[in-house]
């Protein structure tokens, strides 16, 4: 079978170069075609970092093995990381967080063993990168969490704990502030969480989780969450066990699969052949089980858990009265103890599974949509307006432009209700939200929305608005802060 392999930039070609140097001496059964990604592709004028040809490969293939990458920074392009999972709706990324035997850290000290999995949504949330300035001083970024999205990374992670025998799994959420977005997720769960009754299901709010993760992270097994909730635990729990060097990432898709080392570049150390190359072989060593090639990830997994438990280690970490190897001496060292065993946490040896490429033929699109159980109607409108008058003045012009379909109902500033109740004592910016709601409890069309939009905007610059729907009898919108 051919992979894709992107070396990446700074410490990428030395720690991808070792990485594949292990997987040769186990005589691992694969191909690999590089492909050209990362910030010298950007420095070339591509402004999505990769070439076509290297999409349109990555396309054929279906798995990419990839290296750090660097996003130049201020010429306002995006991440190719988050760029590469986007495009190719790698929905789940897992990340395995397990205790590493000649790894210390404050809880291998304390004998409390960590083995975490975290499954992140890789799609949605402040992930879109959808940002505006509505005003000089006030910028937004909208956050999006769909029911599609969020049940495919949630059944996939209920799947995955199922496969590995879970003792439980938790959703990580903040849906006592977010009640829309997060309680979106957090009622997607509990959805999926039906189908697998075997399972103890619960979710935490994740500040709490994140306290907990770091005095008890042995209560804990697979934790699900949004995007970016999701990216700060899951660096957390790196560093519960010895850091980013020891990290793995794997990027699920249904068509598509990315492997690679989450951690930064590290150009200062670039080219001089002692970068820890342990992050990456564990994101191949997952790749090679998710390919089937049991036995040849349970041999490397072996031999590079018993070369740390004794004691081999990259300068980055371990006993600094023990003499550092380099990229290659490290890699070696593990090529050298194939056929060993680690004292604990040995892999179990499975033979290697038949190998089928699929190569997926797509004519469209994907199409994501849920079934609408209830009548959706519309029965007001949000006008976030430009002013920096006071509330009491902006009332005034509102409910002259309210017509014989609207009246105004709150006015707030960043979220907080200023009028028709507020206190003095609420600092406002230059940006303010007039909600209007329908005058007699009759539906509104989009033409009445944009009525309202000409006549208010006489007054006043409209930044933006969002439709109040409402789907059968359940509110579709939050409230403001002491509305």
């Amino acid at each position: 079978m051919k992979i894709a392999v992107a070396k990446g930039d700074g410490i990428g070609p030395e720690i991808m170069e070792a990485v594949l140097t292990i997987f040769k001496s186990d005589k691992v059964n694969l191909e690999y075609e590089y492909v050209d990604m990362g910030k010298w592709v950007f420095d070339k004028g591509f402004s999505n970092g990769m070439t076509s040809e290297a999409q349109q490969t990555i396309e054929e293939l279906g798995i990419l093995f990839k290296g750090p990458m660097e996003t130049p920074k201020g010429k306002g392009v995006k991440s190719v990381n988050v760029t590469a999972r986007k495009t190719w709706n790698t929905y789940a990324n897992k990340r395995v967080f397990q205790t590493l035997h000649g790894v210390d850290t404050v809880f291998s000290k304390a004998g409390i063993p960590i083995d975490v999995t975290i499954v992140r949504e890789n799609i949605e949330d402040t992930y879109g990168g959808i940002e505006h300035m509505l005003t000089h001083d006030v910028a937004l970024s909208r956050r999006f969490i769909t029911r599609p999205g969020s049940l495919q990374v949630i059944r996939y992670a209920f799947e995955m704990a199922r496969k590995k025998n879970a003792s439980r799994i938790t959703c990580g959420h903040k849906a006592n502030i977010m009640k829309m977005t997060d309680g979106l997720f957090l009622e997607c769960f509990y959805e999926v969480a039906k189908e697998y009754p075997e399972l103890k299901s619960d979710d935490v709010i994740v500040d709490d989780l994140c306290m907990k993760l770091v005095t008890r992270p042995d209560l804990f097994d697979v934790v699900v969450l949004t995007n970016l909730q999701g990216d700060i635990v899951s660096d957390l729990c790196a560093g519960l066990v010895g850091g980013l060097g020891f990290a793995p990432s794997a990027n699920i898709g249904d068509h598509i699969c990315i492997f690679e080392a989450v951690h930064g570049t590290a150009p200062d150390i670039a080219g001089k052949n002692i970068a820890n190359p342990t992050a990456l072989l564990l994101s191949g060593i997952a790749m090679l089980r998710h390919l089937g090639l049991m036995d040849n990830a349970a041999r490397i997994e072996n031999a590079l858990l018993y070369t740390l438990e004794n004691g081999v280690r990259t300068g980055d970490f371990g006993d600094k009265a023990t003499v550092s190897q380099n990229t290659t001496q490290f890699a070696q060292a593990i090529i050298d103890n194939f056929g060993k065993s680690p004292n604990i946490g040995a892999k179990p040896m499975l033979p290697n599974m038949p190998i089928t490429p699929t190569n997926f033929k797509l004519d469209q699109n994907p199409m994501l949509v849920s079934k609408e159980l209830q009548d959706e109607k519309i029965v007001g409108v949000d006008m976030f307006i430009e002013s920096s008058a006071q509330p009491m003045e902006i009332a005034k012009k509102c409910e002259r432009h309210a017509g014989v379909k609207f009246k105004l109902v709150s006015i707030s500033n960043r979220g907080t209700q200023v009028w028709p109740t507020g206190s003095i004592f609420t600092n406002l910016v230059n940006q303010y939200n007039a909600r209007f709601e329908t005058l007699d409890g009759e539906p509104l069309n989009q033409q009445d929305v944009i009525g309202l939009y000409v006549s208010l905007s006489g007054n006043f610059k409209i930044c933006s608005f969002e439709l109040l729907n409402m789907w059968g009898d359940k509110r579709a919108y939050s409230l403001a802060q002491g509305q």
